[in-house]
């Protein structure tokens, strides 16, 4: 699932966009810009495509949005064999692995902080996303483990199937 979020810095806002794997809600890949044009998200692609090497027909899930359903970004998709899922019409319910990822970052990180630049973000972001929220942080939905273990555990059970 995908989506991205707005936040903001003293010289103005940068914007966030990230791949949650749904299962695991493990940030499998993610891109800050001081933009929100459609390469922002392509990157935030690539990010994960990296990661994860996904195989054809993976379903890649994300709201609406212009940057989403704009030619490049669906262009991507196919390149990589993704199969393109979008939520139904104003349903933020459909994207709720994403929403909820959003909440937490602004509660846990954001908050009343206010980065001096888009590289202090782009730093404070990775520390949580990649030190804390994927390898420390427990998830109750998980049967408390982290997204990493829950991610590890699952990969090993289908490797074993």
């Amino acid at each position: 699932m995908t989506d991205i979020t707005y936040l903001p810095t003293s010289r103005g806002w940068c914007y966030l966009a990230a791949i949650v794997d749904w299962p695991s809600r493990l940030v499998v890949g993610w891109a800050v810009a001081d933009h929100m044009r459609t390469d922002l998200r392509i990157n935030a692609l690539n990010d994960a495509k990296s990661r994860r090497k996904p195989g054809p027909g993976l379903i890649h899930h994300s709201d609406r949005g212009s940057q989403y359903t704009s030619y490049d970004y669906r262009k991507a998709l196919t390149d990589s064999h993704l199969v393109a899922s979008m939520s139904r019409k104003g349903n933020c319910w459909d994207n709720a692995v994403a929403e909820s990822f959003w909440a937490t970052v602004k509660r846990e990180l954001i908050s009343d902080m206010k980065w001096e630049s888009k590289e202090e973000l782009e730093a404070a972001l990775f520390e949580y996303i990649e030190i804390y929220y994927n390898r420390k942080r427990v998830h109750s939905s998980l049967d408390y483990m982290t997204p990493q273990e829950y991610d590890d555990s699952y990969q090993e059970t289908a490797e074993a199937a």
